[in-house]
């Protein structure tokens, strides 16, 4: 599945896609494919803060519990509530229809912090070696 153009991701495999002054968050695909078998989402309400690089939720598979961690600072204003039922989602589609907040963001140039595509893609292929 090639990853959208736009997109800025954590070496931890969490992504950001800016939207005005809101930011979405989810995690790639490569993420998905080593969970494997979900089985729960822990999300942040809608109100809380989320810190750059710190952790705001947890997602389960019948491997391990993951931190997830945030790419941008900011405020939930919107989480999916839908994928945290239907955590097969992240395996359709982890771009679009399986993002796991909105966050209004208090510090827009942190997304300069995150790795482009490319430096995403060259990380990737070194740890899968």
């Amino acid at each position: 599945m090639a990853r959208p153009d736009g997109y800025r991701y954590l070496k931890t495999h969490e992504w950001a896609r800016l939207d005005g002054e809101h930011c979405w968050i989810g995690i790639s695909d490569h993420a998905v494919g080593h969970l494997s078998d979900l089985v729960f989402l822990d999300l942040p309400e809608c109100g809380q803060d989320i810190m750059q690089n710190e952790p705001f939720g947890e997602i389960e598979s019948v491997k391990a519990v993951s931190d997830l961690y945030a790419p941008m600072t900011g405020e939930v204003v919107e989480r999916n509530d839908r994928l945290i039922e239907e955590l097969d989602m992240l395996k359709r589609d982890p771009w679009n229809d399986a993002w796991m907040l909105k966050v209004r963001m208090e510090k827009p140039s942190e997304f300069e912090n995150l790795l482009e595509d490319g430096s995403y893609q060259r990380m990737i292929d070194s740890e899968d070696h």
